[in-house]
């Protein structure tokens, strides 16, 4: 009975020695992980919609993330919301960040 449990004892006594570099490198690697799997991504889209955001004109059609699709009527440069032309006699106003894409022009015909 001797023999088994000191074969136990040295079985784990050297994985008790190597554990807290093995642990810094491990939460290093989720660190990256989590950089460039999460954050990065998340960051890159946030870009590309605050450009979005800037470069609405007058003219512009658009996707709004309700599902609407219109032709900017109004924008003002000091202002959150924009005025959407839905048709000839239907205008909606709307906060500039529920833009979620500008369309090709034409494309309101094409519908």
């Amino acid at each position: 009975m001797s023999i088994i449990s000191k074969a136990y004892a040295e079985g784990a006594a050297p994985g008790a020695q190597g554990g807290g570099m093995e642990m810094i490198i491990m939460l290093a690697v989720f660190g990256l992980i989590f950089y460039f799997m999460i954050y990065r991504p998340q960051a890159k889209r946030a870009k590309t919609h605050r450009d979005l955001m800037s470069s609405l004109a007058k003219g512009d059609e658009v996707l709004t993330s309700g599902g609407l699709v219109g032709k900017i009527a109004k924008v003002s440069a000091d202002s959150e919301y924009i005025v959407l032309a839905l048709n000839d006699q239907t205008q909606v106003t709307i906060k500039r960040d529920f833009v979620s894409a500008v369309l090709p022009k034409g494309s309101i015909q094409s519908l």
